[in-house]
């Protein structure tokens, strides 16, 4: 049952996003395929247990591992946040991408109900892209009222850890209150990185997401948590690193 739902799923990906290679698609009929194998293997009654007792483990650890990334998705905004930080996602040609337009109206709904905070977009220009992540935010959000005065730009980065290290530079994050804007799935590494790379005080406002899309999404961010609680002290170097260079 789980290997024809993971396939069916792979159909539901391609249905809503017009592609069969959008970005970790590939996982589902893969996955479907392998759990299709082990399940003629254990019929046949050639499933080892220790595989058995592997794949238990893992699905354990996966659900484990969705736990900080569902609550926080569920934490309360604060009201009081000095600046936001949109993290930039892709732009096709010169428009937002629904991920993208998603954070920005999150952020323009934050600033419009408190008037005294600034935003800070970031984001550089990646491939398909006529311009970079940043500008395509500030055109976004100077077409919906925003003053210019209260944008400040970031458009070197091309990873999250580039947009919080490249953003941090524009305003001193360690006497503020710093609001950081993006899809409700990846609020909580976004979150913890900026904690790691000397925000002391960061709260997440959280955008949505394709409903269709959200378990691709949740499971895609499954080994980039893994990979981030890996990264802990190549981090912590790059914050002190920054911090010694401000010095």
């Amino acid at each position: 049952m789980l290997a024809v739902l993971c396939l069916v799923y792979y159909g539901v990906i391609r249905l809503a996003t017009g592609r069969w290679n959008s970005t970790f698609a590939r996982v589902w009929p893969v996955a479907g395929i392998l759990l299709l194998a082990f399940s003629y293997l254990e019929w046949r009654g050639r499933l080892p247990h220790v595989m058995m007792l592997a794949i238990l483990a893992i699905c354990v650890l996966i659900i484990l591992t969705c736990i900080p990334i569902l609550y926080t998705m569920f934490v309360k905004e604060n009201d009081a946040c000095d600046y936001l930080i949109i993290l930039g996602a892709h732009v096709n040609g010169r428009v937002p991408s629904d991920s993208l337009e998603r954070r920005i109206r999150k952020a323009e709904q934050y600033l419009k109900s408190h008037p005294m905070t600034k935003v800070i977009v970031s984001g550089g220009q990646g491939k398909g892209e006529d311009i970079t992540e940043a500008e395509a935010m500030e055109i976004y959000l100077w077409e919906h009222g925003i003053e210019k005065e209260r944008i400040l730009k970031e458009t070197a980065s091309t990873t999250t850890r580039e947009n919080l290290r490249f953003s941090k530079a524009l305003f001193t994050p360690e006497i503020v209150k710093v609001g950081i804007v993006t899809n409700n799935f990846h609020l909580y590494r976004s979150c913890a990185l900026a904690n790691r790379l000397g925000y002391p005080h960061v709260y997440p406002i959280s955008a949505g997401c394709k409903g269709s899309l959200f378990l691709n999404y949740m499971m895609r961010e499954v080994p980039a948590m893994w990979k981030f609680w890996l990264d802990k002290e190549k981090d912590r170097h790059l914050a002190d690193c920054q911090d010694a260079c401000l010095l």
